[in-house]
C-alpha cells in the first residue's frame, strides 16, 4: 500500500498495453512477487451480453494457476521486460524540431475546439470532468493568437473558455451552498456531480478562474475563486496549516444510521428549503431551480437509478437579471437575499452527518494549494474598489491567502524533507508516510514554490525550489532518454519505471516539469539557465512524437514547449526596492495584473544583506540591477528581457498598461 501510486501506474500501463486500452475500476491478477498476470476493467458480478462476470474470472484464473502457474509467471515477467525495454528508449533528438512547437499547441487547440458543446460549455460529452489543462491550452493558444493579430481566432476560443467556466460555475458540479467543486457530473449539464471533492481539483480550477479574471478584469470569476479558497481555509486546512485531500462523496442520510448514500449531505427536498428560508424560499428555489418533485431531470443521465427522486441538486438555470427584474429588486439586494439564504442552508446542512474527510496530506496536491493560494494574494488585489461579497465567500483580503500558503509550505518542509538527504517523503498521516516523494511531489512543490516567491515570497522559496529541481533530476531524470520517470530509479521494488505524459484531471509531472525548468532558466545566471533549457529540450524531444500526433492528450505539454520556444521573448519584471515601502505591494500586485505565461516576476530589496547574497551568488545581473535601481524612498519596476530592460517605472498603473500592451 506504501507505493500504491507507482504500482497502479504500472499495471494500468500493462493493461493498456496488452488489451489496447484501459480505465477505472482496473482490475490485475498478480503473482506473490507483485508481477501481473492477466487484468481488464470492469468485469460485471454475473456473465452478462456475452461478457465474463467477474466470478467467472475468478475461477478461470484459479485454474489457471493450478494447472500453468509457470507459463504464467513467465508471461508476466516477459510483459514487464518489454514494456521496460519500449519505455526506455531514447529520444531520436536532444530538441524539438522548431515548428513542432506551434504545431502541437494549434492542434491541440483545434482537436479541443471540436469536442467543444457550444450548449452546456465544456469539451466533450458526458459524464462532464474538469480538467483544467484544457483551459490552460485555450488561454495559451489564443493568447498567442491575440498577440500575432488574429483577433478573430483568438477571441472564438476565449469565448469557449468563458462560457465553460461560467457553466461549471452555475452547474451543480459546484457547491453553491459550502463553495468548491464535486470531483465530476454525470451529465452534460454539469448538473448531477459524483459528489467526492478532491484537493486537486479545487487548486487548478483556482488558477483558472484567476486566469479568467486577469484577461477579462470580470470579477464573476474572482467570486468562484474566492469561492473555492474559502471553502479550503474554513473545511479542509488542518491546525498547522496543512491542506487535506479529499471529502467522501458518501455520507449517512441521519444520524445514527449505518447506510451511506451518495450526496446525502448536499441534496435538499424543497420542504425543506421551504422550512428553513419562510419568506425567501420561493426566490431561492426560482433562482436554484429547486422543484417538489426533484429537479435531477435534465438528462436520462443526471438519475438513471431514480436515487435522487424528490431531491434536489442546485443548479443556476435562469437568467440572475430576469429574475432580478421580475422580484423588484435591485441587484445588491437581490445577490444579499441569496447570500442570506445560502448561510441559513449551510447552518442546516453543517447538523447533517458529514462525509468522511480524508486528512491525509498529500505533497503534489499541497502544491497545487500552494500556487492557487500565493497567486490570488496578488492577483485579487486588481478587484473592483467596494466589491461586495456574499457567503460562502468570505471577503478577506487577498494577503491572507499569502499567509495560507506559507503555513502550507512550512508544514510540508517541517514534517516531509529531509534537510540532510534533501528529498521528500510522499504524504503525512499522524506521521510521515515511508514513501518516498514521487515525481508529482517534486515538480508540483516546485511550481507552488515559484508562484509564493513571484508573489511576494521570500527568497529562501525560490533557493529551495532549486534544490529540489537538483534532487528531482538526481533521482527521476532519464540520463539515457531524457525526461523523468515517476518513481525513483533506485527503488528496487517498482516493476516498471513510466515516464507519464497524460495530462489528466491531474497535469502530468513530465509537463510540469517542463514548465518549471523554463521558469528557472528565466530566474537564475547563464551557465544553471542554459542546463536548464537543455533539459526541458531533452524532455520534450522525449515526447516528440505524442506531441505531433496525439498532442490532445497532452495539453499542457503544449503550453511548455511553446513557452521554452518563446524563451528568447520572455519577460523579466525586476520589482526593486524596500519591501517596507508601502508601494510594494501594489507595483507587484501590478506586475501579476496581466495574464501572460510567458513572464517571470523577480523582487528585491537591496538593502536586505540575505537576498543580495542570494542574487550575488544565482545572478549577478539582478544584482548588479538591483544596486543601480535601488532607492530609500521608492520600488521602481524594470520590464526585461533577457536581462536588457526598458525604463524604470515607479507607478502601479503604469506598469500594469505596460504589461498589458501586446508584445
Amino acid at each position: 500500500m506504501l507505493k500504491s501510486c507507482s504500482f497502479l501506474q504500472v499495471y494500468m500501463t500493462y493493461v493498456q498495453a496488452l488489451y489496447g486500452g484501459g480505465g477505472w475500476p482496473l482490475s490485475v491478477f498478480l503473482s506473490p512477487d507483485l508481477k501481473p498476470l492477466m487484468g481488464g476493467t470492469y468485469f460485471p458480478p454475473e456473465d452478462k451480453y456475452g461478457r465474463p462476470g467477474f466470478k467467472t474470472i475468478l475461477r478461470k484464473v484459479k485454474e489457471a494457476w493450478d494447472n500453468k502457474r509457470d507459463m504464467l509467471v513467465k508471461s508476466g515477467s516477459f510483459a514487464i521486460e518489454q514494456l521496460s525495454e519500449a519505455l526506455s528508449t531514447k529520444a531520436s533528438l536532444d530538441k524539438l524540431p522548431d515548428d513542432l512547437p506551434q504545431h502541437a499547441l494549434s492542434l491541440c487547440a483545434e482537436q479541443l475546439s471540436k469536442s467543444y458543446d457550444p450548449v452546456n460549455g465544456g469539451f466533450g460529452s458526458a459524464p462532464k470532468f474538469p480538467r483544467p489543462v484544457e483551459i490552460q491550452l485555450m488561454f495559451h493558444h489564443s493568447k498567442k493568437m491575440e498577440e500575432s493579430g488574429k483577433s478573430d481566432e483568438a477571441n472564438e476560443g476565449f469565448q469557449m473558455v468563458y462560457f465553460t467556466l461560467r457553466c461549471m460555475a452555475r452547474g451543480g458540479i459546484h457547491d453553491h451552498v459550502g463553495g468548491g467543486f464535486h470531483r465530476y457530473s454525470v451529465d452534460e449539464y454539469w448538473h448531477v456531480p459524483h459528489f467526492e471533492k478532491m484537493l486537486y481539483d479545487q487548486g487548478q480550477l483556482v488558477n483558472i478562474y484567476l486566469d479568467a479574471f486577469s484577461i477579462t478584469k470580470d470579477h464573476q470569476y474572482t467570486i468562484i475563486a474566492r469561492d473555492v479558497l474559502d471553502y479550503l481555509r474554513r473545511d479542509m486546512i488542518g491546525p498547522q496549516g496543512e491542506v487535506f485531500s479529499a471529502e467522501d462523496a458518501d455520507s449517512a442520510e441521519s444520524e445514527g444510521a449505518t447506510r451511506k448514500k451518495e450526496g446525502a449531505f448536499y441534496v435538499w427536498t424543497s420542504k425543506e428549503i421551504d422550512d428553513v428560508l419562510g419568506e425567501h424560499a420561493t426566490l431561492f428555489k426560482e433562482h436554484y431551480y429547486v422543484k417538489s418533485t426533484g429537479n435531477c431531470d435534465l438528462s436520462r443521465m443526471s438519475d438513471p437509478h431514480n436515487e435522487f427522486k424528490g431531491k434536489n441538486v442546485l443548479i443556476e438555470r435562469n437568467s440572475t437579471e430576469a429574475l432580478v427584474k421580475k422580484h423588484g429588486l435591485s441587484v445588491e439586494q437581490y445577490l444579499e437575499i441569496l447570500g442570506m439564504c445560502r448561510k441559513k442552508l449551510f447552518d442546516v446542512r453543517s447538523k447533517r452527518p458529514r462525509p468522511h474527510l480524508d486528512d491525509k496530506v498529500i505533497v503534489s496536491w499541497n502544491g497545487l494549494a500552494i500556487s492557487a493560494f500565493a497567486r490570488a494574494s496578488k492577483i485579487l488585489k486588481g478587484e473592483p474598489e467596494g466589491l461586495k461579497h456574499y457567503f460562502p465567500v468570505t471577503g478577506c483580503d487577498p494577503k491572507e491567502y499569502s499567509g495560507v500558503a506559507e503555513k502550507a509550505v512550512s508544514f510540508i518542509r517541517r514534517n516531509l524533507y529531509n534537510e540532510e538527504t534533501q528529498r521528500l517523503q510522499h504524504s503525512f498521516r499522524n506521521r510521515p508516510s515511508k514513501a518516498p516523494g514521487f515525481l508529482d511531489d517534486y515538480v508540483f512543490l516546485i511550481s507552488g514554490l515559484l508562484d509564493l516567491y513571484e508573489c511576494g515570497g521570500d527568497t529562501k522559496w525560490l533557493e529551495w525550489a532549486a534544490e529540489l529541481q537538483d534532487t528531482q533530476d538526481q533521482v527521476f531524470m532519464d540520463e539515457e532518454g531524457g525526461g523523468y520517470f515517476n518513481t525513483p530509479g533506485e527503488d528496487p521494488s517498482v516493476l516498471l519505471h513510466v515516464k507519464e505524459d497524460h495530462d489528466g484531471a491531474e497535469p502530468s509531472g513530465n509537463s510540469v516539469a517542463a514548465i518549471n525548468l523554463v521558469r528557472l532558466s528565466s530566474i537564475f545566471s547563464d551557465s544553471r539557465s542554459e542546463r536548464y533549457r537543455q533539459n526541458a529540450d531533452r524532455l520534450l524531444a522525449n515526447f516528440e512524437t505524442r506531441l505531433k500526433e496525439m498532442p490532445m492528450a497532452v495539453p499542457l505539454m503544449c503550453c511548455a514547449a511553446d513557452m521554452l520556444a518563446s524563451f528568447p521573448l520572455r519577460k523579466q519584471i525586476l520589482l526593486v526596492g524596500p519591501r517596507t515601502s508601502p508601494q510594494f505591494d501594489p507595483m507587484l500586485a501590478a506586475a501579476h495584473a496581466a495574464y501572460d505565461p510567458n513572464k517571470t516576476v523577480i523582487h528585491i530589496d537591496a538593502s536586505s544583506p540575505d537576498e543580495m547574497k542570494f542574487w550575488e551568488a544565482n545572478n549577478e545581473k539582478i544584482a548588479t540591477m538591483a544596486k543601480a535601481s535601488f532607492s530609500e524612498d521608492k520600488v521602481v519596476g524594470l520590464v526585461c528581457q533577457n536581462f536588457t530592460c526598458k525604463a524604470p517605472l515607479s507607478y502601479p498603473k503604469s506598469l500594469e498598461v505596460l504589461l498589458s500592451k501586446r508584445t
